[in-house]
């Protein structure tokens, strides 16, 4: 089972407790921008097998959107942090680098 660390709350929740939102940190588009880009915006994401960040909102709490660090393939937490971020925290990208050498962060999209 899936437990995530709401940073708004203190809350260690179950994924029962959760809602997921997607792939974070995508670039969004505003008004005047291109079908391709609002179309890649909208259907393109990574989808990638390891690390990967997500977008949950604790629904059967505090309600709040948060971004998650995790790996897709063994379900590993590297650790939560507010959705107004608009990139992973240093500490989180560091604890990906110590267990998962070679890897670095990129914003997709």
């Amino acid at each position: 089972m899936l437990i995530l660390h709401c940073p708004y709350c203190g809350v260690d929740a179950d994924e029962t407790e959760l809602s997921p939102g997607g792939e974070a940190h995508l670039k969004r588009f505003g008004p005047g921008s291109s079908d391709e880009d609002f179309q890649d915006y909208l259907f393109a994401r990574e989808n990638p097998r390891g690390v990967h960040f997500e977008r949950w909102r604790h629904a059967a709490g505090c309600g709040k959107w948060f971004h998650a660090a995790r790996s897709t393939d063994t379900l590993e937490v590297f650790g939560t942090y507010s959705a107004q971020t608009t990139e992973p925290p240093k500490e989180i990208c560091d604890r990906i680098s110590g267990k998962r050498p070679g890897w670095t962060w990129r914003l997709f999209g």
